[in-house]
């Protein structure tokens, strides 16, 4: 199995930026799709991005211009650069793996979940 750690979250102010990290056990991480995924209370969890194994990307429209998935697989770690942050965007935000080939925001389609780390924006 793949283990998946966040880190990064914290407490900013709208229109701060802030940087998640989701470092995956060794095996193979270049070859897995990754994926950001965030759930407020009260809310189902829902899509963010994804970065494929080739490097390609996907995001939900409510980011597109602000945030930022990059992958360095010699570190196996995926980021999550989020600026122009809003208040909207407060959630515990989740990375996710999966060695299909798929990268998109079908949640059922990833196989390895982290912890989460917790993101919120004050007004």
């Amino acid at each position: 199995q793949v283990q998946l750690v966040e880190s990064g979250g914290g407490l900013v102010q709208a229109g701060d930026s802030l940087r998640l990290s989701c470092t995956a056990s060794a095996r193979t991480f270049s070859n897995y799709a990754m994926a950001w995924f965030r759930q407020a209370p009260g809310t189902e969890r829902s899509f963010v991005g994804a970065i494929s194994s080739g490097g390609n990307r996907r995001y939900v429209e409510s980011v597109k211009d602000r945030f930022t998935i990059s992958r360095d697989n010699a570190k196996n770690t995926v980021y999550l650069q989020m600026n122009s942050l809003k208040p909207e965007d407060t959630a515990n935000y989740y990375c996710a793996a999966t060695d299909a080939i798929y990268y998109g925001p079908d949640l059922w389609r990833y196989d390895f979940w982290g912890q989460g780390t917790q993101v919120t924006v004050s007004s």
